[in-house]
């Protein structure tokens, strides 16, 4: 039974088409992005009313000053508008986060991880980062909440196993593909190439978890502490995604990005994954998924939406008010790349999402080949820290709102692990400028 009303049916709805004519959109039988991008505003414009209101307050505010920045572009500086495809920003990243949502409809359970024997001290706290690493790593903030609840069958959560479920999730966005960070830094930094940021950014996501594991048996008394042990059939799914994702890129459909092949990937898997128990039953849940799983996203949809309509404003008011070749900084290197990681990192600290300080950088920088996976390490490393630390990141909104902890409390823990993995970034950082320049 469907749990939510007409409006918000009607909203995920909206959000499946637009989903739909981004995958024909692929075949290149036309230009897809400013329809795509009506309906996916449509759906968020039925949904207002329902963001929570922190979220709301935020994407309202990126919203008027997008709008404002564009109003004054055209007014004080007479520059040219495409009004109609103002909406775009962020187009792609939205659609991607729509087709992976379906993820949830490969198999009966929901994906849920399965257990294996109960595991307690360091040993646990390890096992319960890779457990929602791992599988975080495409079923994103849902594995928080499978893994959580299953260890919280036992006993509530303790503050050790927050910070590994907080931990163990943000980190994935130094290196998934299927991260919405990922798709953003694609869109952002076309030519930057996935394989070599994956290159970076496993290793340093390990060291995450190497040190959670180590911080926290040194902070606290982990002898009656749960874990979370993750059986190895739960790791196929993400790794058989995994290696489609790279059969399309590097063999099937080398033209198409990244974030094109898992928006039509994900969803083809989850259809034909259904098929075989007929098409009455699988119509049914893609129905239900709509109706109730789509809608749901709605923090995120506006959150993504808003932020790429910022940056369509700003860099159209910096256009107009400096011309085309004015950029932040004559050459992206070393210092300029530590500079624009740390006001990532402290403007989540303050309550901004990283995508806004990411967006905003992105829009008033002129970014040469070569700088393009320096700038993709900064934005990836800032998005995986700044979530983790961030009071009012999504992440700790959710743990907020699941289990009662405190988003400025899961930041004051947090401050000692994004100290040191601030400094093996700003570290790595040194190193690719150093290889880049």
């Amino acid at each position: 039974m469907d749990r939510t009303n007409a409006r918000q049916r009607l909203a995920g709805a909206l959000a499946l088409a637009g989903l739909i004519v981004q995958i024909i959109g692929f075949t290149g039988l036309f230009s897809s992005t400013q329809a795509v991008s009506y309906l996916l505003w449509a759906a968020v414009a039925l949904l207002w009313k329902d963001i929570p209101g922190r979220s709301r307050l935020q994407a309202g505010v990126l919203i008027a000053l997008g709008l404002l920045m564009l109003i004054a572009a055209r007014v004080f500086f007479d520059a040219n508008i495409e009004w109609a495809h103002s909406l775009e920003g962020n187009v792609f990243v939205v659609a991607m986060l729509v087709g992976v949502s379906f993820i949830t409809l490969i198999g009966r359970e929901g994906n849920k991880p399965t257990a294996g024997r109960r595991l307690t001290g360091s040993g646990g706290i390890l096992r319960t980062w890779l457990g929602v690493h791992f599988l975080g790593t495409i079923l994103n903030v849902s594995t928080v909440f499978m893994v959580g609840d299953r260890i919280a069958r036992r006993a509530p959560l303790t503050t050790p196993q927050f910070l590994a479920l907080n931990r163990g999730l943000s980190s994935a966005a130094f290196w998934s593909p299927f991260f919405a960070s990922m798709g953003v830094v694609i869109a952002l930094a076309p030519q930057v190439q996935y394989s070599q940021i994956a290159l970076i950014g496993l290793p340093i996501a390990l060291a995450s978890g190497a040190f959670t594991t180590f911080e926290l048996s040194r902070r606290f008394d982990l002898a009656e502490v749960d874990g979370f042990s993750l059986s190895p059939k739960s790791l196929f799914m993400p790794a058989a995604m995994a290696l489609g994702v790279m059969l399309f890129h590097f063999g099937l459909t080398p033209e198409l990005t990244i974030v094109s092949i898992i928006t039509f990937l994900i969803p083809a898997v989850a259809v034909a994954a259904n098929l075989r128990d007929g098409a009455v039953f699988t119509l049914k849940r893609v129905r239900q998924h709509t109706f109730n799983r789509l809608p749901g996203m709605r923090g995120e949809l506006s959150l993504f939406l808003a932020a790429g309509l910022l940056t369509i404003g700003l860099s159209t008011l910096v256009n107009a008010a400096a011309g085309e070749s004015w950029t932040l900084f004559e050459r992206f290197g070393t210092l300029q790349a530590m500079a624009s990681y740390a006001a990532i990192l402290i403007s989540a600290l303050a309550g901004l999402h990283p995508i806004i300080g990411i967006s905003i950088l992105a829009s008033i920088l002129n970014l040469a080949a070569h700088e393009q996976t320096l700038f993709a390490f900064v934005a990836l490393s800032g998005w995986a820290v700044g979530t983790s630390v961030g009071p009012l990141s999504g992440i700790n909104l959710s743990l907020q709102g699941r289990y009662g902890i405190s988003g400025y409390q899961m930041m004051r823990d947090n401050l000692p692990y994004a100290a040191v993995m601030s400094l093996i970034a700003l570290a790595t950082i040194a190193v690719i400028g150093t290889l880049g320049g």
